[in-house]
């Protein structure tokens, strides 16, 4: 039978195995509760894990079908096609999504046998790429997996979002295994302290002269604002990933706002990020630091969005632009992703193990 996990986690398990983190960094993933709260799994446990990713085209002639899925069947106009294929051209010719969701697979893989000692079936699916979120849930079946966590690569949880990974991957597992989905994680201690030593390290790189000031920026992609009228609380996350990282790295001067919104006639979350870069540049900052909050890996959104038009808005405005790195397969978060899973699988009141 394939269940939901629709509320937050509870407090996350036990920290992360030594050497997860760089040789000499502070373990930005470490909790207060002992090792001895990782559940058990017996040598014969039928589990597995499933991360749910949104999938990118390989190459730009990929791009057309890749446009059309995401429109559900509708091809875009030959504008938006070309302004699509120019920004992919723009960043190299191709996204590195899905190699980069490839690689947190392996490292959460990694860091679940490290937690454990013993390796676990973790398959990535994906929306809109191969292998899909149906072929992976097949996978987790093929390999025996009786009962399955299903963890999406976005901390921050919307109908438009996180709602269409639950629904594929539950119509995927139909009868064939019990299928946990976590809503949202994007209070995980470790998260937090991993995007705060990130902005707290981005802010020394850039090295502002005496008086200077710096705004920091958290962004996520924004949704329509028909979505939260209908009582989806995705912004409200937002703010409270925002707050906490900023808490955490000590900044004074930060705030939230909305990136990449759709190419629609409705009104999307806002604020906007080039018109927030306006605001601080017209209010006299010097720079300003964007961290892409709501985005665990490199990717258009990311490449282009930021790199490139926000960068150029800066630019115009006369102001410095800075981002901090993206997560990717950073071994740190790897582990925040498998610690996700265990606290999942812990919360469902019966041994790991169990059968």
């Amino acid at each position: 039978m394939a269940l939901v996990h629709d509320t937050p986690l509870p407090e996350p398990l036990a920290p992360a195995p030594p050497g997860a983190i760089g040789e000499g960094d502070e373990d930005p993933t470490r909790t207060s509760r002992s090792r001895a709260t990782t559940p058990h799994l017996g040598a014969d446990g039928p589990i597995g894990v499933l991360l749910l990713a949104h999938g990118t085209p390989g190459r730009l002639e990929d791009v057309e079908p890749f446009y059309t899925e995401i429109r559900r069947g509708s091809p875009p106009p030959p504008a938006l096609l070309q302004e699509l294929v120019d920004r992919y051209r723009a960043i190299g010719g191709t996204s590195p999504l899905v190699a980069i969701s490839e690689a947190q697979r392996a490292g959460v893989a990694r860091a679940l046998a490290g937690r454990l000692g013993r390796c676990l079936p973790v398959a990535l699916g994906q929306k809109f790429a191969e292998p899909r979120i149906e072929a992976a849930v097949d996978r987790l079946v093929a390999a025996g997996c009786r009962r399955v966590v299903g963890v999406v690569l976005a901390p921050h949880s919307s109908v438009v979002s996180v709602g269409e990974y639950r629904r594929r991957a539950l119509a995927a597992a139909a009868d064939r295994l019990e299928l946990t989905v976590v809503d949202r994680w994007h209070l995980h201690p470790g998260l937090v302290a991993l995007l705060a030593q990130r902005v707290r390290r981005s802010l020394e790189d850039l090295r502002l002269a005496p008086g200077e000031r710096t705004f920091v920026l958290c962004t996520a992609h924004s949704v329509p604002e028909r979505v939260v009228a209908g009582g989806d609380d995705y912004p409200a996350q937002v703010r409270a990933t925002a707050e906490a990282v900023l808490g955490a790295a000590g900044v004074a001067e930060g705030g939230v706002c909305f990136q990449s919104a759709g190419r629609t006639a409705e009104a999307w979350v806002g604020p906007d990020l080039l018109q927030e870069i306006d605001r601080l540049a017209a209010e006299g900052y010097q720079a300003v630091l964007v961290c892409p909050v709501g985005f665990v890996s490199d990717h258009l959104e990311v490449l282009y969005d930021l790199d490139v038009e926000a960068a150029a808005r800066a630019a115009a405005a006369g102001i410095r632009f800075a981002r901090t790195p993206s997560l990717n397969d950073d071994p740190g978060f790897c582990a925040v992703v498998a610690d996700v899973a265990l606290t999942a699988l812990a919360a469902e009141g019966e041994p790991a193990g169990a059968s």
